[in-house]
């Protein structure tokens, strides 16, 4: 098995529900396989998660993101265990990509000889792969006849975007869920863990 450099951020601003439950299972299992593992805690950062002015001004990124910046590039394989809120992820987690996604660090925007921009883009990450594991109150099946897509956003319109192969598991309901389904979802999550995927 090839050993790779993950990288974790949980996207839960709390550490202690079940998507922390999800990402030490995670880790735990990757670093015991030999992985080498990078985490952070979204709860735990300290950035501003709005854009204030778009892309029209620099906005100077604080130290948590352009650590956040670091590992993303640094790693093989990121791995993204968030929360479904309001079919959506949660206003921190958005506002990491609204912050750190710049052009130059995940994509660039092909340019004319002439320099003006195209509608063609570089993704930087490409060859990279990634996995999203949602947890959610309601039943996945349920969730996907809603209209849009909970995880298109993420998959596609930021991590696929700039280049990632991405992977998504899903696990719902996950509120008082019974010990032994919820004991039966972290053994999934640790052979993704020792697999690195």
């Amino acid at each position: 098995m090839q050993r790779k450099k993950i990288f974790v951020l949980l996207g839960h601003p709390d550490k202690s529900g079940f998507c922390g439950e999800i990402a030490d299972a995670y880790c735990e299992s990757a670093r015991s396989a030999g992985h080498t593992v990078e985490r952070l805690n979204i709860g735990d950062m300290q950035f501003d998660p709005i854009l204030h002015m778009g892309y029209r001004a620099r906005q100077e990124l604080e130290p948590d993101l352009m650590r956040f910046q670091q590992l993303v590039t640094e790693s093989e394989h990121f791995v993204v265990v968030y929360p479904v809120w309001w079919v959506g992820m949660p206003a921190a987690l958005k506002g990491i990509f609204d912050r750190a996604w710049l052009p130059g660090s995940a994509f660039r925007y092909i340019k004319t000889k002439a320099g003006k921009r195209t509608i063609f883009w570089q993704r930087l990450f490409r060859g990279k792969s990634a996995r999203t594991i949602i947890a959610s109150g309601t039943h996945p099946w349920l969730v996907r006849l809603l209209p849009g897509n909970v995880n298109a956003q993420l998959k596609w319109g930021i991590l696929w975007f700039a280049g990632f192969r991405v992977h998504t598991t899903w696990f719902g309901p996950s509120e008082n869920v019974p010990k032994s389904r919820k004991a039966r979802w972290l053994k999934y999550v640790k052979v993704l863990g020792r697999k690195g995927i």
